[in-house]
């Protein structure tokens, strides 16, 4: 069997991770991530297996330069001149901010690290990522006190979620597990969609000014063209209507996720067997609070039939909305009628925190 015919979560388990990228489904995800990723086997001895082409960019050093090398061959340092490599041996999640200087730029990176675990959660790879701030020279003394304010606002931020890459790291996990019966392809998509959310998320904290806040109609309409840019299917339209509504993170997250898996079923789902349809997207606030409808007038679900299924990670992004937001959730659905997901918030549970 090939590398690349293997399954994902073989390939996550392997005990070479160098083998597995050898897997061009797998290398293809990472390189196309929005992050710069470089991956280090910890035993026998600390030694970086993986980086992607955005790792490359950013540090200016090529792939086939570190493989094989300690954390050492980065550059790269605070502002204490504390170096990268130490900080990636000496802490965990968030890292700190870092210059990187090559070819005679600079780079400002904030820079995460996290140890992934084998199913016997024994340590046995630390990813590290770096994302790169869009800073001026000539930052006013007003701009560095704005950064230095989304700097906390995003440290709560990880704090809260244990940081985009352990979130990342369970979606790749949890997604693996079930990808021996589906294929590579479907299984690929999906992960991606899920992580591109993330990442609409990620950069609308980053590029904002509205603090500890997320527009929920803007977010989800940003989710709603990402899928369908991925997953278009031509007769298959979408009706989307978005109110302004400012929520929290804890919020956004759940909610931006349930609306990806949603509507990516339907895309992929709903229509077959038929020349086209209709998917609805609208989210929709009032004095009382908002309500969020994701429905299509597909075949919908089969005879017994429920979503989200219990144990699937679709059913952990419910709970979550659930518990952060004490969102109401309701889904209909029957055979040849489609199915529809309603989703409410109150003001009170779903505002940011002042």
């Amino acid at each position: 069997m090939s590398g690349k015919d293997e399954p994902v979560e073989g390939l996550l388990a392997t005990p070479h991770l160098a083998d597995a990228l050898e897997s061009d489904q797998f290398k293809q995800f990472l390189d196309q991530m929005p992050l710069a990723i470089a991956v280090a086997e910890l035993s026998p001895s600390e030694r970086i297996v993986y980086a992607n082409k955005e790792f490359e960019r950013l540090t200016g050093l090529a792939a086939s330069g570190i493989v094989g090398r300690p954390w050492e061959v980065l550059p790269g340092s605070d502002d204490a001149e504390r170096a990268l490599p130490d900080a990636v041996a000496q802490d965990s999640d968030y890292i700190g901010e870092f210059t990187i200087a090559h070819d005679g730029t600079e780079a400002s990176v904030d820079a995460w690290s996290n140890i992934i675990e084998d199913d016997d959660s024994r340590p046995t790879y630390r990813l590290l990522a770096l994302v790169e701030r869009q800073r001026s020279e000539t930052a006013s003394e007003e701009l560095k006190r704005q950064v230095q304010e989304k700097d906390t606002l995003l440290r709560e931020l990880q704090h809260r979620v244990k940081n985009n890459l352990q979130m990342i790291t369970a979606l790749i996990r949890v997604e693996a597990r079930g990808m021996a019966q589906k294929g590579l392809v479907e299984g690929f998509d999906r992960l991606a969609g899920r992580v591109e959310a993330l990442g609409l998320l990620y950069r609308a904290l980053t590029e904002g000014d509205a603090g500890d806040s997320i527009d929920l109609g803007v977010y989800l309409s940003q989710i709603a063209s990402a899928v369908m840019r991925a997953h278009a299917v031509e007769g298959i339209h979408l009706d989307l209507q978005v109110d302004t509504w400012p929520v929290s993170v804890d919020v956004a997250m759940p909610a931006g996720l349930v609306v990806n898996e949603v509507l990516t079923n339907a895309l992929k789902h709903a229509f077959e067997g038929r020349e086209g349809g209709r998917i609805t997207l609208h989210s929709l606030a009032d004095a009382r609070g908002c309500t969020v409808t994701i429905a299509d007038d597909g075949i919908g679900l089969p005879e017994g039939a429920v979503w989200p299924k219990a144990g699937k990670l679709s059913a952990l992004i419910v709970q979550s909305l659930r518990q952060n937001a004490r969102a109401s959730i309701e889904v209909v659905s029957s055979p040849g009628q489609g199915m529809k997901v309603v989703i409410q918030f109150t003001r009170s549970d779903a505002a940011p925190a002042v």
